[in-house]
């Protein structure tokens, strides 16, 4: 797909009778825009201005190795990791065309990699031996109301015979015993025995519950007569004898009504040193927009997505484990809204933002809150503002991660709503009564922000659109640094592209930040012209990066450190560092980074030796790799030091 053209916003501002345009992204909070192209250019230039508000630039990536990215890791080797699978293109997943890159950004080099399967709309989270689990992604595209041509739904299979499992082929025909209608399966369904009952005192048979399995059908024929409107048991073509007797279908009305993405269960772990996908056991479940969430013995906890055929999970929930590369459910049922922002606390829970990416009933497990996966009691978080604000929302578990503060930005009403929040709102998990606080606003209701943790413990807020995936031209180029310690937002230098959905940030191990993706839905603010992907990575390098002194060495040092347990680096600088972080790489698609989080660690100079101690806590830290941070006064950091923490 072609680079889709910069779309430069012109802000106008009279001084006189003169109108000036100048160019979009390039100024800052306080630099007004007048004159030429060439003196703007000469402002954002200057030390002066770069160490107040940093600086963007686009990389330029050679046009064969461009791709709609959807996801974004970085890796334990430096490198990041950039998916899109078919990259929200019907004509790429019906080509089968699935793409991935590693980019190297100290090289500047791009690698193609083989794709397995369509890992677009995939979850994803980092392993403790450095792998990235990938889990989920795309069987079959939506199609809108108007693009169905064919009645078609969810027939539910039930299999009456206690002693045997049934398996029907793809094209198996179910027709209708009231309404007579005739629909054929797309997928192969195997529908487990029927489960025998009886009374745990007496012994005596009470009978036997069916089993059942789903798979989606369409009508033969094109139309709205071949639709139904009600509920109706279903004959299964093909069958004789008991089979005949035993297996029927059900299923609700069958319509052109819109058909939602359908997800997999594939599963697997890349390899970072490989440079290549393994595949793993399969989910329990098929998952389109699922969250992966670390818990705190390194297995992985995978929740909500659409199914096989379209429809939100139920609440089925279920872990995978690294040792045994296989998945499990969970005893409990608890649903949420796709790609749930689900963050692993010190108290063994789940903290939930309430933050989510879309699909999902706007009154069913929504309320942010605090789960216990064991036990599945769920207790609230009241003080939420803007509530019903808080699909495409992010959340940030703010620096250091050892205060358990998170913050909540922006966000929007559920679905294709209009609505926007300016809010951000901050909650401390160590408070005797937990609440949601506003904290500052931003200028715009925004949606899709970006934000990501920085090394001298503030997070930078970039991007967003002020309506549904940016409609109306409603991109919003402007940045903030939050001050975690002042509790401030402040203007800094606006970025060149426009992002929205399908869009993320990424902290790089020199401290510069990538941003990637967007998605509008149009490309003008009339909504007539259909928009096009966002295929160029922006780089965003902070004021630290621009101040008089220059990044503190840090050398050497162990590669492993265990919990609770020290390691010694070198560093001529020792003696002006002020604090150290360990910062997890990201993982980040759909404003949702869940492995995101910055641990302080204690640490003890001598001479040119820096002395960090990992805390015993593996809910503070996680087991994994990390990059570690020496920052001084002034809040410049070092480059990362990759450390695994097992």
């Amino acid at each position: 797909m072609n680079d889709r053209a910069g779309r430069r916003r012109a802000r106008r501002m009279a001084i006189g009778t003169a109108v000036v345009l100048a160019l979009a992204g390039m100024n800052g909070p306080w630099l007004y825009r007048f004159g030429s192209e060439k003196y703007h250019q000469y402002k954002i230039d200057k030390q002066e201005y770069k160490a107040e508000n940093g600086r963007w630039e686009i990389v330029d990536f050679p046009e064969k190795y461009r791709q709609n990215t959807i996801h974004a890791a970085l890796l334990h080797t430096g490198k990041v990791l950039l998916v899109a699978g078919s990259g929200n293109d019907q004509d790429n997943f019906d080509a089968k065309q699935y793409d991935t890159r590693i980019w190297d950004p100290v090289k500047g080099t791009v690698k193609k990699v083989p794709t397995p399967t369509d890992l677009f709309c995939t979850g994803h989270t980092q392993l403790a031996n450095g792998n990235l689990l990938i889990a989920g992604g795309t069987k079959r595209y939506e199609k809108l109301k108007g693009d169905v041509t064919k009645a078609g739904g969810l027939m539910v299979v039930h299999n009456e015979n206690p002693d045997e499992p049934i398996t029907l082929p793809a094209g198996t025909r179910f027709t209708g015993k009231e309404n007579g209608k005739t629909f054929v399966s797309k997928d192969p369904v195997l529908v487990p025995r029927a489960k025998k009952n009886f009374d745990k005192e007496t012994g005596e048979f009470l009978g036997n519950t069916p089993g059942y399995g789903r798979t989606y059908v369409e009508a033969q024929k094109e139309g709205a007569k071949h639709q139904t409107g009600t509920q109706d048991n279903y004959t299964v073509q093909g069958l004789s004898g008991e089979d005949a007797r035993n297996t029927y279908g059900i299923a609700e009305k069958l319509a052109l009504d819109k058909k939602d993405f359908q997800g997999i269960d594939d599963a697997f772990e890349f390899d970072p040193v490989a440079e290549k996908y393994i595949k793993v056991d399969p989910m329990k479940e098929a998952r389109w927009y699922p969250t992966l969430t670390t818990l705190s013995d390194g297995r992985i906890l995978s929740v909500s997505g659409l199914d096989d055929i379209g429809q939100l999970v139920p609440g089925k929930n279920e872990i995978y484990d690294p040792e045994t590369k296989k998945w499990t459910y969970t005893d409990k049922v608890r649903q949420f809204p796709t790609y749930p922002a689900l963050f692993l606390m010190q108290n063994d829970k789940i903290f939930y933002s309430g933050a989510n990416a879309g699909y999902g009933p706007d009154d069913v497990g929504r309320d942010p809150g605090i789960w216990d996966v064991e036990t599945n009691k769920f207790t609230k978080v009241p003080g939420m503002s803007d509530a019903d604000m808080l699909e495409t929302a992010n959340t940030v578990l703010l620096p250091p991660a050892q205060d358990e503060k998170y913050m909540v930005i922006g966000g929007g009403g559920v679905g294709e709503s209009p609505k926007a929040s300016e809010k951000t709102r901050i909650v401390d998990l160590k408070a005797d009564s937990p609440r949601f606080e506003d904290g500052p606003s931003m200028d715009k209701g925004t949606r899709y922000p970006q934000a990501s943790i920085l090394p001298d413990d503030n997070v930078l807020i970039s991007g967003g659109s002020e309506d549904y995936r940016g409609r109306g031209d409603s991109d919003i180029l402007e940045a903030r640094i939050y001050d975690t310690a002042k509790n401030e937002l402040r203007r800094v230098a606006d970025p060149l592209v426009g992002r929205n959905y399908h869009a993320g940030s990424i902290l790089l191990p020199d401290g510069r930040l990538m941003f990637f993706g967007s998605d509008p839905l149009y490309g003008d603010k009339a909504n007539t012209k259909p928009g096009e992907f966002e295929q160029r990575i922006e780089i965003y390098t902070p004021p630290y990066l621009y101040g008089e002194n220059p990044q503190p060495e840090l050398a050497g040092g162990p590669q492993t450190i265990e919990h609770g347990e020290s390691g010694t680096f070198t560093s001529k600088d020792a003696a002006s560092i002020k604090k150290v972080r360990l910062i997890r790489p990201s993982a980040s698609t759909h404003v949702t980074d869940i492995d995101q989080r910055s641990v302080a660690l204690d640490f003890e100079t001598d001479g040119d030796k820096l002395t960090v101690t990992v805390p015993e806590s593996r809910n503070v830290v996680q087991a994994g790799w990390y990059m570690l941070f020496a920052v001084t006064a002034d809040g410049t950091p070092s480059k990362a030091q990759w450390v695994q923490v097992p």
